[in-house]
């Protein structure tokens, strides 16, 4: 095939090459699609788990507190009450969508839930706003280095609860 482009200087004129074909040897294998039954699901359900947000929420808490503890140990106190509110401005938030998305009516059905994420998420991020704009008036010797570190080691507990997932439930149980 070939294209002819216009440039400044004039015409230019440029081949392009065919797609690639698949070399006539070589097959091309379709992968195999099975349709999972209901007691492939239940299985899969059982031995992996689903994390269950207010799980994530009592780790962003006791992240909360340690991350005080730790900031009153090594410095002082208006900088651990600086890291704890930091925690605290992605935990309350957190707790917000988790009670938004466990309500019955975000479980109504697909698209139901899907708005219902969006709406929580956006009240979510809101709050976390207003609560980062409200902390010099809060806090009065607020340390912005001690509150975003606070505020960012807690926005990796998600990856902590999602490593350290609840133990599967036994074949007998």
């Amino acid at each position: 095939m070939l294209i002819l482009i216009r440039s400044v200087t004039g015409w230019l004129l440029v081949k392009t090459l065919p797609p690639p074909q698949p070399y006539e040897d070589e097959p091309v294998k379709e992968p195999a699609i099975r349709r999972w039954s209901h007691e492939d699901a239940a299985q899969l359900r059982k031995t992996q788990p689903a994390i269950s947000p207010w799980r994530v929420v009592r780790w962003m808490l006791v992240a909360s507190a340690v991350l005080g503890l730790l900031a009153f140990a090594a410095f002082d106190a208006a900088t651990a009450l600086s890291t704890a509110y930091g925690s605290l401005c992605v935990a309350i938030p957190a707790a917000v969508l988790a009670r938004g998305m466990t309500s019955p009516l975000s479980r109504m059905n697909a698209a139901a839930g899907a708005l219902a994420f969006m709406l929580w998420e956006m009240v979510k991020i809101g709050l976390s706003i207003g609560m980062l704009i409200l902390a010099p008036s809060l806090i009065a010797s607020l340390s912005w280095p001690a509150l975003l570190v606070g505020l960012i080691l807690t926005m990796k507990v998600y990856f902590v609860a999602a490593i350290v997932k609840p133990k599967p439930v036994a074949q007998g149980s």
